[in-house]
């Protein structure tokens, strides 16, 4: 897994907080925990131990996937490159053809996505058949449920 991950530097940063906030508080509790369950001795039958054991494993599981992310961002600057095309970074609203529905998404990397807020990741598939697109364009998109067809109505930065 070397692909860059695009985000902004606003993702990047909300990672790196968050991979602080889970080393610096979240497993100091865990290790505070296996101590605990420790001192009570036999740690075969111990299920507080063997639960708090696991519970660290799936903490630094999720530490090692967000710095993964970290490693592999490629920061981008959505003001560079055309204002005319959809790109990383661009806000646009499409109409629905199968129901008229008017929706606005933007497009934006690891950390920032939000599907109730119209923040799409870029690599998303419904990201990525967007890219390169053009107000006016009609564009079909092959998603898990099948193909979503959008008229793509306005493009912003």
């Amino acid at each position: 897994m070397s692909d860059s991950i695009p985000m902004t530097r606003e993702g990047y940063n909300k990672l790196r907080q968050e991979v602080e906030r889970l080393e610096q508080e979240e497993m100091p509790k865990i290790v505070a925990r296996i101590a605990e369950a420790r001192a009570e001795g036999d740690l075969k039958e111990n299920a507080e131990y063997h639960g708090a054991r696991e519970s660290q494993g799936i903490l630094q599981a999720q530490i090692n996937e967000l710095k993964s992310k970290l490693a592999r961002a490629a920061i981008m600057d959505p003001s560079a490159g055309p204002q005319d095309e959809i790109r990383f970074g661009a806000t646009f609203k499409v109409k629905r053809l199968s129901n008229d529905m008017t929706e606005e998404y933007t497009l934006v990397g690891a950390g920032e996505e939000d599907f109730g807020e119209g923040k799409i990741l870029a690599t998303s598939p419904l990201g990525r058949g967007f890219l390169g697109h053009k107000k006016g364009d009609k564009v079909d998109i092959e998603v898990p449920v099948g193909i979503l067809q959008f008229e793509i109505l306005d493009i912003t930065y």
